[in-house]
């Protein structure tokens, strides 16, 4: 499960996080672009839900300093004791720069850098190195997680996924269908573990839910990483009419660009059982840790969507 819930504050999911567990939920992710930050949330799970895996997904490798995110990690490494996984990623230039007033450059050498150092801290060494995109000098953690968290890179294609294969402990990805998830294994191997957030909409109006699913699709896929990423799974044509219209600034044309069955493909929607169903196919497919959010808005309220998909549902 996806935290915080898109209908409401943080401070107000205690309960429907407390009751996680007993529905069959094995994980809570957290997300970090414009609202919550990635690691308060799950400190907090890590409380009210002390069963359950904890990780980010994900964090980017260039909003903060390497040991900072160090600390972060190793802090909540210390509050679920094997639980935690550090998802990290490089994220995008408006989070990067127009956001957060840093640098965004050299993308994947700064995400292979990231982690070959906190691969060392969380070890609990004294890090001294020249990496290609930062240098580090004495640092160390004062605290040491007594058991390192996994480290997991978001992967959207060859390169980065073969990075996540050979020196990560998975990848993550999203904003794919199930027959793509194969794809994304092949390059991985099957051994590494595949995660992937989907976003489902428990709803039997599909022309809502596709109007409401188009806004979230034009605002990812026109962001150059996830265009490319679309454009290897073989989806560049028919996407093209929509980063024409938003390029030049049409946003309605854009989101009337974007065919159904690309709608169909990437947002889970139907009724609860439908919607378990396509979850499913994802997993068949190679997928090993399916990470929902539900969207609010379909015809239940949120709380019972996340009891209806819920893996003992």
């Amino acid at each position: 499960m996806t935290l915080p819930f898109q209908d409401r504050s943080l401070a107000d999911s205690r309960e429907l996080v407390e009751g996680l567990p007993a529905l069959g939920y094995t994980d809570v992710w957290s997300a970090e672009v414009s609202g919550v930050d990635g690691f308060v949330p799950l400190a907090l799970t890590a409380q009210w839900a002390p069963q359950v895996r904890l990780g980010t997904a994900i964090v980017p490798v260039s909003t903060r300093g390497p040991g900072l995110l160090a600390m972060s990690a190793a802090t909540l490494a210390d509050l679920a004791p094997g639980r935690f996984v550090l998802g990290i990623g490089s994220s995008s230039p408006a989070i990067v720069e127009r956001w957060n007033a840093g640098t965004f450059t050299k993308p994947y050498a700064r995400t292979r850098d990231t982690l070959r150092f906190l691969r060392r801290a969380l070890a609990g060494e004294k890090v001294t190195e020249t990496y290609e995109t930062f240098e580090i000098s004495g640092f160390k953690l004062e605290r040491a997680p007594v058991e390192p968290p996994r480290i997991v890179l978001a992967a959207l294609r060859p390169r980065m996924l073969g990075l996540a294969a050979e020196e990560a402990d998975g990848a993550i990805t999203n904003w794919l269908s199930p027959e793509d998830v194969q794809k994304v294994r092949a390059e991985i191997g099957p051994d590494t573990e595949l995660i992937a957030r989907l976003f489902v909409c428990v709803s039997e109006d599909a022309d809502r839910v596709r109007a409401l699913a188009r806004r979230m699709l034009a605002a990812y896929l026109t962001v150059p990483v996830y265009a490319a990423f679309h454009e290897w799974l073989g989806r560049g044509e028919v996407l093209r009419p929509m980063r024409e219209a938003w390029a030049v600034g049409d946003r309605q044309a854009a989101l009337k660009a974007i065919p159904d069955e690309v709608v169909d493909a990437l947002v889970v929607h139907g009724d609860a059982a439908t919607c378990r169903a396509r979850i499913r196919e994802y997993v068949a497919n190679g997928l090993d840790t399916p990470v929902l959010a539900p969207v609010p808005g379909g015809e239940v309220p949120l709380e019972q969507a996340v009891r209806d998909l819920a893996p003992t549902a």
